[in-house]
């Protein structure tokens, strides 16, 4: 039973390692790079054990990673900070321009992408030869269709887009995650057969304002109380504490309130990301917390990558759950192509949607670590080997496939003309 000191390490100097390996001889981005390498040695620990079983290196990782509750160290731990450097760094003034394709994009888009995903996994798991209920794909629909913020912040460093688009995909996926975490909650209710008074129309419509407007209002607070405080003082160590205290109580009492976290923090993040520097933060102190929070989201997001590589060890699937994920991943792109095309259907007269982003934009949403923990939270259900395998082949494509090709399809459809961008 190793120490969580002793874990840490173990993550840590994993992630160094295979980070200094990517930069030293590999192509890859850092965060695609970490995510290939822990894939391929969670695949290599598998063969030398088939191989070799007395070697016992497979039994040492897998029980090594067993002690850790994924689920728990991403939504009650990383998230809450990835979260917060990712929206830290986003352009407020931006953000606000482009406020109606971005808000239509995180509720509609991934209402939609959960709807038709869903449909399309339940015939798809029925065909194949193993039947769940829909509930329990709908389920699927809800945890996978949200943009994850995390790998979309990191992969979108290695892009150059037009600032209109790159803004959408960033408030996009900061924002969706709350919708999906909400629909997560509503559609587990049907899918375990707890129905009652909280899935009526109005509850479940409370539940979204609540959740949702409760967190950004949260945010909003807590994000002002600290830029009030910086403000009143000049010292780069005190306000780096004020930022890291704001992060750690935002999202705790954002959970405690039954609020949305995610969204808290990411309304407290943009806050201080835009006001702070203008009017509350010497250029001593922007340097010293821009700094610290960058290299945050460096260090969980190394871990992170390298975590849900190394998952693979410790979970188990049939041949016909691998089966079911494999065609699942035409099937959420196509839920995602749908999302982003009719929006910009219904909005053709104006500018705020474009069909040339369409394809950039489907292309574009690249899932992560938030869909795996959610899928990993899961109640045990006949349903949870095949979503959970799902839910990996789909992250495991969209980070690798779609984010290491990007930059090309960002290059094919986004620049070739000159019409701008919008």
């Amino acid at each position: 039973m190793l120490s969580i000191f002793e874990l840490s390490a173990l993550l840590l100097t994993l992630s160094a390692t295979l980070g200094w390996i990517n930069h030293k001889y590999l192509p890859m981005p850092h965060a695609i790079g970490l995510l290939v390498m822990s894939v391929s040695a969670s695949l290599i620990l598998v063969g030398v054990d088939a191989a070799v079983p007395e070697r016992h290196l497979f039994d040492a990782m897998t029980n090594a990673l067993s002690q850790i509750d994924f689920t728990a160290l991403v939504m009650d731990g990383m998230l809450a900070f990835l979260l917060f450097a990712g929206a830290l760094h986003v352009d407020l003034g931006r953000l606000r321009e482009r406020a109606v394709p971005v808000a239509i994009l995180a509720t509609f888009g991934t209402i939609v992408s959960a709807a038709i995903v869903g449909f399309g996994f339940w015939l798809t798991a029925r065909f194949i030869g193993q039947p769940m209920s829909l509930a329990w794909a709908l389920v699927f629909g809800a945890l996978i269709s949200p943009t994850d913020p995390v790998a979309v912040l990191a992969v979108l460093k290695n892009v150059e887009v037009p600032a209109t688009v790159e803004v959408e995909m960033q408030g996009e996926s900061l924002f969706n995650d709350g919708i999906g975490i909400v629909l997560v909650t509503i559609l587990l209710l049907f899918a375990t057969g707890d129905t009652g008074e909280r899935t009526t129309v109005s509850a479940i419509g409370e539940l979204l304002v609540v959740e949702a407007g409760g967190g950004l209002l949260l945010g909003v607070v807590t994000g002002f109380v600290a830029y009030w405080a910086m403000r009143l003082i000049d010292d780069y160590a005190v306000e780096v504490l004020i930022s890291l205290a704001l992060v750690t109580a935002t999202y705790a009492i954002a959970q405690r309130l039954h609020l949305s976290g995610p969204l808290a923090v990411v309304a407290a993040g943009l806050l201080i990301g835009y006001h702070g520097p203008r009017h509350a933060m010497s250029d001593q102190t922007q340097t010293y917390l821009f700094g610290l929070w960058t290299l945050i989201d460096e260090i969980l997001n190394s871990v992170l990558f390298l975590l849900i590589g190394l998952e693979v060890l410790v979970l188990q699937f049939d041949r016909t759950a691998l089966l079911v994920a494999a065609i699942s991943i035409p099937v959420v792109l196509l839920a995602r192509l749908f999302a982003v095309w009719f929006p910009a259907l219904v909005f053709t007269f104006s500018a705020l949607i474009s069909y040339r982003n369409v394809p950039f934009l489907t292309w574009a949403g690249i899932r992560g670590g938030i869909s795996v923990a959610l899928a990993l939270a899961l109640p045990e259900s006949p349903a949870k080997s095949a979503i959970l395998a799902a839910t990996y082949a789909v992250v495991l494509f969209s980070i690798v496939v779609q984010g290491s090709t990007l930059g090309l399809v960002a290059r094919k459809t986004l620049f070739d003309k000159e019409t701008p961008s919008g």
